[in-house]
């Protein structure tokens, strides 16, 4: 046996991957002593521990996925972890998972001050200009499945005429 994550063979451990509660073997990684005291934080993270990642983003366990999503999030001011995270494929529930814990810590509000949720639909409350993009949303427009922006209460993410853009939530309401 090995860690998942950087297969290291000495010092394994479970690591139930929060914020499932239960102890169910899809939702544990086995890891060694060196990365779960990263991941929990209870030391400074060493980056170059953490290139073994380029390896574990491909594993077909999707706790595994969530774990690497989550320390390539820590990592993403190095160049190296930012290019292995924008190379990850992950199927949208594994995604919702991995991105649960850190949206947790945030509250989402829409205009009205409804909290927003992840998957929820919003709807535009006027015409938005995107930058970078050649067209205008428009007042109205609902944009289904809503992803929350992990670092910021103010940002979602969504998907308009095919196009994955960045909204304010002071520009939406919540579809009931």
């Amino acid at each position: 046996m090995q860690c998942e994550l950087c297969s290291n063979t000495e010092a394994l451990d479970a690591f139930i991957v929060p914020p499932k509660t239960d102890d169910a073997p899809e939702n544990q990684v086995v890891v060694c002593s060196t990365c779960l005291n990263q991941i929990n934080e209870d030391q400074s993270l060493n980056p170059d521990h953490w290139r073994c990642l380029n390896e574990s983003i491909w594993s077909e366990v999707p706790a595994v996925k969530v774990v690497a999503f989550r320390m390539l999030r820590r990592l993403s001011d190095h160049d190296w972890a930012a290019d292995l995270k924008g190379m990850m494929y992950m199927e949208e529930d594994t995604l919702e998972w991995a991105e649960q814990e850190a949206a947790s810590a945030l509250i989402h509000k829409d205009s009205n001050g409804n909290i927003l949720e992840a998957g929820d639909t919003v709807t535009l409350i006027q015409d938005l200009n995107v930058k970078g993009a050649s067209f205008t949303a428009k007042r109205g427009t609902a944009v289904r499945r809503i992803r929350l922006v992990h670092d910021n209460a103010e940002h979602i993410e969504g998907k308009i005429d095919g196009q994955h853009i960045v909204i304010l939530t002071k520009f939406v309401k919540k579809s009931s």
